[in-house]
């Protein structure tokens, strides 16, 4: 039971991949512009190795975004990062803080959801939280890169099927209704959860 819950809430981290937050709704916060940091943040707090480019990243050169700094190799490291922040679905769907709201809001309603609530039973929430945002930051073109498991390897051990899927996914769907969607950031982000459903129920790839 408890293999099939941690399949089944990392199998939400790909359908969530279906939501979308307007940027015009009222309770959600807009996630800010990157502007240059007119005095970087404490040294020590910094990245020692530039995002973009890999190489050591210079104290004096940075860019504030959601209230981190981050430093950079060169200035054109600086303005690609400006210009990726500017072009993601994650800025388009409203940053950190709308990604937040939205995954809290889907875990209300799968956790009163009598076909999968009881799979969470012993899952620390707080912890699952914390997760399915940041993959679906990283997922969306956040700034912050995703560190754990790829989800094939995530669930190579594990059977899940398309009942799994899609009962998370109508949590999801309502979960969207709540939140005002646009529908050119949904094909978006619909775009992006197909890309790794088949890895997430283990299907070959290309299966339909």
């Amino acid at each position: 039971m408890k293999r099939l819950l941690l399949a089944l809430s990392t199998c939400s981290l790909a359908i969530a991949l279906l939501f979308n937050v307007s940027c015009t709704s009222d309770s959600q916060p807009r996630s800010e512009a990157p502007k240059e940091a007119a005095k970087p943040a404490t040294v020590a707090a910094l990245n020692t190795i530039c995002p973009i480019c890999g190489k050591p990243a210079d104290p004096k050169i940075t860019v504030v975004y959601e209230e981190v700094t981050y430093a950079f190799a060169d200035d054109a490291s600086r303005t690609k990062f400006n210009a990726d922040r500017q072009n993601s679905l994650y800025q388009k769907l409203g940053g950190k803080g709308a990604i937040s709201a939205v995954v809290d809001a889907f875990y209300v309603k799968v956790l009163a959801d009598a076909r999968i609530k009881d799979f969470f039973s012993d899952i620390n929430m707080d912890k699952q939280h914390r997760k399915q945002k940041e993959f679906l930051s990283a997922a969306f073109g956040g700034p912050i890169a995703w560190t754990g498991k790829d989800m094939r390897k995530a669930h190579s051990n594990l059977t899940l099927t398309e009942a799994h899927f899609n009962a998370v996914a109508e949590n999801l769907v309502a979960t969207l209704n709540d939140f005002k969607i646009k529908q050119e950031l949904i094909d978006q982000v619909v775009a992006i959860a197909l890309s790794v459903k088949n890895d997430v129920l283990n299907r070959p790839a290309g299966t339909k």
